[in-house]
C-alpha cells in the first residue's frame, strides 16, 4: 500500500510541476534586472555595438539561440514576422554559444531567450522559451 502512495504522490508532482512549465514557457515577463550595466532607470541597457545592429525606433526583439534548438527555429520565424508588421522594430538574432560573455552578463538560461528592448535600449520584458505571437505583440504594446 505505501508503493501504491508514492507512485500517486511521484504523479501529482510530475503533473504539476508539468503544469507550472508549459504555463511558464514563452511567457513574457516584466524585468527588473539589477546586474552591472543596469542605468538610472533600474533596466538592463544594451546598446547597437553590443548585439551587432541598430536599435529600432520603437523597440528592437533580441532573440538567444543556439544552432541545435528546434524552438528557436520557430521563435526566428515569430520575431520577424512582427518585426514586419510593427513598424519602427527591429529582430536580432544572436548565437548564445558565441557570446558567452554576454549571455552570462544577461543571465540567459535557456534558448530561445527572448528580450524586447526599448527604443532606448533598456530590456523591458523578457521571454524564456517559445514565446506566442500575440504576447510579442502585447509586449511591444506595453512599451508605449
Amino acid at each position: 500500500m505505501t508503493g501504491l502512495y508514492l507512485v500517486l504522490a511521484i504523479l501529482i508532482l510530475a503533473t504539476a510541476f508539468g503544469l507550472w512549465y508549459r504555463a511558464n514557457n514563452g511567457r513574457m515577463r516584466t524585468t527588473d534586472m539589477h546586474t552591472a550595466g543596469a542605468d538610472e532607470h533600474g533596466g538592463e541597457t544594451l546598446d547597437a555595438q553590443t548585439i551587432g545592429v541598430a536599435l529600432g525606433t520603437r523597440a528592437t526583439l533580441v532573440q538567444f539561440s543556439s544552432a541545435f534548438c528546434q524552438p528557436c527555429r520557430a521563435t526566428r520565424q515569430i520575431l520577424g514576422e512582427v518585426s514586419g508588421m510593427v513598424e519602427g522594430v527591429a529582430h536580432v538574432d544572436i548565437d548564445a554559444e558565441a557570446n558567452l560573455e554576454l549571455v552570462r552578463a544577461l543571465d540567459i538560461r535557456r534558448t530561445p531567450t527572448v528580450l524586447v528592448l526599448d527604443s532606448a535600449g533598456r530590456i523591458r520584458k523578457r521571454a524564456s522559451g517559445l514565446p506566442r505571437k500575440a504576447d510579442v505583440i502585447a509586449a511591444l504594446g506595453d512599451l508605449d
